[in-house]
This record gives C-alpha cells, structure tokens and sequence, in this order.
C-alpha cells in the first residue's frame, strides 16, 4: 500500500474551471432543474389522474419520469450549491450517497427502457395475447424489479468502494463518480475491478440486449408484406419514442464512461462538464416532451386536464 491517508471529505476541481461564470451557470441549471421538474411531475399526474392512461404503456412512462426526478434530485440541488460556495468539498458519506442515487437512477432508465421495449413488442408482434400476458401483476411486478435490482447491483459496488483507502481526494468531475473514486485509491481494487465488470456484463444482458432484440423482431413485423399500413403506422408511431429516448440516454452514458477512461483534457473545460451531466440531464428534460408531442393520447389527455379543446 502506498503512502494512503484517511480523508474526509474529496474535492470536486471541476468547479474551479467555471468560477468566472458561476452566477450564469447557476441562473441556467436553476431554470433546467425547474423545468424537469414541472415537466416530468404534470406528466406523471396527468397519467394518474386520466383512467384513459391507466394502460401499461402509460404505467411504464410514468415510472420512467419517476426516475427521471429521482435522478435530477441526486444531481442539481448539489449543483446549485457547489456552484455558488467557495469551497468544493463533498464529505465522504455524501459522496458515496450522490453515487448510489446517480448509478441506481441509470441501471433503472435502463430497465424501465428494456421493459418499455418488452410492452411493444408482445403488442405488436402477439396483439391477441397482450391482454393476458400484461396484467396489473406482471406490470407491477416488472417496475417493482427494475428498481431493486438497481438498488442490490449498487449498494454492492457502493459496499465494495466504502472499504478503499485513498492517495488523493481530488475528483475532476462536478458530482461524485464511482470509477473516479476508486482511482483515487491506494488499497487494492481487483475486488472493485471484477464486481464493476460482471455487473456491467450482467445489466447489459438484462437490458440493451433483451431491448435491441425486441426492436428487431418488431422492425421484421413491420417490414413483412402481411402487415396493414395502419399496423406498420402504428408501430412506428408507439416505437419512435421510445427508441429515440434509448439512444438519447445511451449516448450520454457513454460521454460519462469515455471521460473517465481516457484523457480529455485538450477538451474546452465547459465541454467536458456538459458531456459528464448529458446523461443526468437532458433525458429527464426531453424525454417528457418528447412523450407529450408524439403520443397522441398523452397530447389529448394533457389538454383535457389543462381545460383546452381536443
């Protein structure tokens, strides 16, 4: 073990890199965190409120912007005070306590995504049997899972990481970052290295995969000569989405896991700074308008509910 001392408390030197901007940045993330907020939440209560939305379809929307709050809440009260304090210390139970939030929220966007998947794809391609296989039960129960597999993945990686002793407590990042963190460390961390790896192998099992293979069965309903032009219209339509919200939130996955594992540092600072919260931040803005613009019933209920014409 090299020279290892116990700390407190790290330090997020990313903030030092827009001190000069801070009151505009600050103005910025106020007006964002404000408007996901009043976006995801007038969705979710639209969807409760309609009996019309009480469908799995629409369940399953409504926790994905469940989770798109639980996220930002991780993420911008924290923003918002370290950009405005002089000092950018976060304490260690904190640290690890923002971790969990951030990495629950992901593996959940990512199995409510796969679930989201699974819905159109037994509506399109086995109409007949949607009713008897998506059951108040079964939709209950495929929310209920997302979120504790989620919880059990990251509280053994964040158990894991609370044993590490550390050389340095400086993060180059605005928000705590598990595989910052273990960098930082000068105990050994082959047991962090492998839990890391074989729970990356088994999320990605569990959700792109099972995601990219309904997305082609449902491609290869559409595109055969048996299929109406109102069936292929409606796929369309209901996948369009969700697919565009899968890659929105994939995309700014990968910004974050590239930053961490290679040098970026001939990057603009407020560049790298954007790439890091892509994923934390502009899912939870435009998932929800997206959903409102191109799902009709969701349009007609959110105008039902504001008292304007259908």
């Amino acid at each position: 073990m090299e020279n290892s001392t116990y700390f407190k408390d790290f330090r997020l030197a990313a903030y030092g890199d827009i001190r000069e901007f801070k009151y505009f940045y600050f103005a910025a993330v106020t007006v964002l965190y404000f408007v996901i907020i009043l976006a995801n939440a007038f969705l979710i209560g639209v969807i409760c409120i309609e009996r019309s939305l009480h469908e799995p379809m629409y369940l399953f929307l409504c926790a994905l912007f469940v989770n798109q709050l639980y996220g930002s809440t991780g993420l911008f009260p924290a923003l918002m005070f370290y950009l405005l304090s002089d000092t950018h210390d976060i304490s260690l139970l904190y640290c690890y306590l923002q971790i969990y939030v951030l990495y629950t929220y992901g593996l959940t966007e990512f199995c409510n995504l796969a679930v989201m998947s699974y819905d159109r794809y037994i509506s399109i391609c086995y109409p007949l049997w949607y009713n008897s296989i998506m059951t108040p039960k079964i939709i209950c129960g495929l929310i209920l899972l997302s979120w504790l597999y989620s919880f059990f993945i990251n509280a053994i990686i964040i158990s894991l990481s609370l044993r590490l002793q550390f050389c340095s407590n400086v993060l180059d990042r605005v928000y705590c970052d598990n595989y910052s963190v273990v960098k930082l460390a000068c105990s050994n961390t082959m047991l962090n290295n492998i839990s890391g790896l074989v729970g990356t192998l088994v999320s990605l099992s569990c959700t792109i995969f099972p995601t990219i293979y309904s997305y082609v069965r449902i491609l290869q309903i559409c595109l055969t000569f048996k299929s109406s032009k109102e069936k292929k219209q409606k796929a369309f339509n209901t996948c369009t989405p969700h697919i565009a919200s899968l890659l929105n939130f994939s995309f700014g996955c990968l910004f974050a896991i590239l930053q961490g594992r290679y040098d970026t540092a001939h990057l603009p600072p407020i560049l790298r700074t954007f790439l890091l919260v892509y994923f934390l931040i502009c899912p939870p803005l435009f998932n929800p308008i997206m959903y409102g613009v191109r799902m009709v019933k969701i349009r007609q209920a959110c105008k039902k509910v504001l008292g304007l014409k259908t």
